[in-house]
C-alpha cells in the first residue's frame, strides 16, 4: 500500500510519527553536542588547574585570544559546565517525553491498522470515525492526465 492509498486518519498518524521521530533526532543531536562541549570544558579545566599561578592564561574572544586571569577563566568554565548540565537535563526530559509520545502514536497506528483490517474497513477504529474506503478514494479527486 503506497502512502497515497492510506486512509486520511492513518496518514495523519504516520505524519505525526515522522514529526516525533525528527524531534527525537534533533534532541539527541543537541544532547550529544552538549556532551562533547562538556568533555572539552573538563579538559580545559584540568589543564588550567595544572597551570601555575604565574603562567599566562588566554581565552578565546571571537577570532582572537585575550590574556585573562586564571581564576576568572576557571570560574567561567565552571559556570559554562553548570549551565550545560542543566541544558542536558532539560533535553533528557524532552527526550523521555518524545519517546513516550512515539510509543503512543505507534500503538495507535498499530491499533488502527488492526482495526481496519479486522473490521473490513468499516471506518471506525479506536473511537475515530473515518469515511469508508470508497468515499475516501472519491475525495482524493481525479488524477491529472499527462499531456
Amino acid at each position: 500500500m503506497s502512502e497515497q492509498e492510506l486512509p486520511p486518519w492513518l496518514r495523519e498518524q504516520v505524519s505525526r510519527l515522522q514529526q516525533l521521530q525528527q524531534n527525537l533526532q534533533a534532541i539527541m543531536m543537541q544532547k550529544q553536542q552538549l556532551e562533547i562541549e562538556n568533555v572539552e570544558t573538563d579538559r580545559a579545566l584540568e589543564e588550567l588547574k595544572k597551570a601555575g599561578a604565574e603562567d599566562a592564561v588566554y581565552k578565546a574572544a571571537g577570532s582572537v585570544m585575550v590574556k585573562a586571569k586564571k581564576d576568572d577563566v576557571i570560574k567561567e568554565l565552571e559556570e559554562k559546565k553548570e549551565l550545560s548540565a542543566t541544558r542536558v537535563k532539560v533535553l533528557e526530559k524532552q527526550e523521555t517525553r518524545v519517546k513516550e509520545n512515539l510509543k503512543e502514536v505507534e500503538a495507535k497506528i498499530n491499533e488502527m491498522i488492526r482495526g481496519s483490517s479486522a473490521g473490513g474497513g468499516s471506518g471506525s477504529v479506536g473511537g475515530h470515525t473515518s469515511p469508508a474506503p470508497a468515499a475516501g478514494a472519491a475525495s482524493a479527486g481525479p488524477k491529472p492526465k499527462a499531456e
